[in-house]
């Protein structure tokens, strides 16, 4: 079982590299004049990522959750496509992408990597999705990918709308 909490480990690692290369993005995204828009709801996305982190450990070792292997390791294939399609993302959009909404007057919307499909607007989300709903379901811990798939599910309804919002002031600003 030594291994799980490696994973989740990893998974927070990940994260922290997210942080920095998010801190980079928007330093360059400021000095191009950017505009940062819906902090409100910011901290709690940092707390619900926290809280599946914690929330996976907790319920494996609090409710001896088994490793089924059928389902573990399918779910842990979707996490590595997960974290793959991620970093495509972040790729894709460069110094553009950030954990924030910061968008830059002036710059055309990214065309290239995931978004180039226009039928998938929000592939990053379909990423935190799907590591969401499978980090859990990797050994069992079905109550924190059911809570963290709702109230992702919620906050991604505002994050959206904030980022819309956020790329139409880009048309009024253009």
């Amino acid at each position: 079982m030594f291994w799980y909490p490696l994973l989740i480990l990893l998974v927070g690692l990940e994260r922290l590299a997210e942080l920095v290369v998010a801190r980079r993005n928007a330093r360059w995204s400021m000095e191009r004049g950017g505009i940062l828009t819906g902090q409100g709801h910011y901290p709690w996305m940092v707390l619900l990522h926290t809280g599946l982190l914690a929330g996976c450990l907790a319920e494996v070792f609090l409710a001896g959750r088994p490793f089924v292997p059928a389902l573990g390791w399918t779910m842990l294939a979707l996490v590595i496509a997960a974290q793959g399609l991620r970093w495509w993302c972040i790729t894709a959009l460069g110094p553009r992408w950030n954990t924030q909404v910061i968008v830059v007057p002036g710059l055309p919307l990214v065309r290239s990597g995931p978004y180039r499909f226009g039928w998938l607007r929000h592939p990053n989300y379909v990423a935190v999705a799907v590591e969401g709903l499978a980090l859990p379901l990797v050994h069992t811990a079905w109550v924190t990918a059911l809570v963290f798939t709702v109230l992702n599910a919620v906050l991604m309804v505002v994050r959206i709308r904030c980022e819309n919002r956020a790329l139409a002031l880009l048309d009024e600003v253009a």
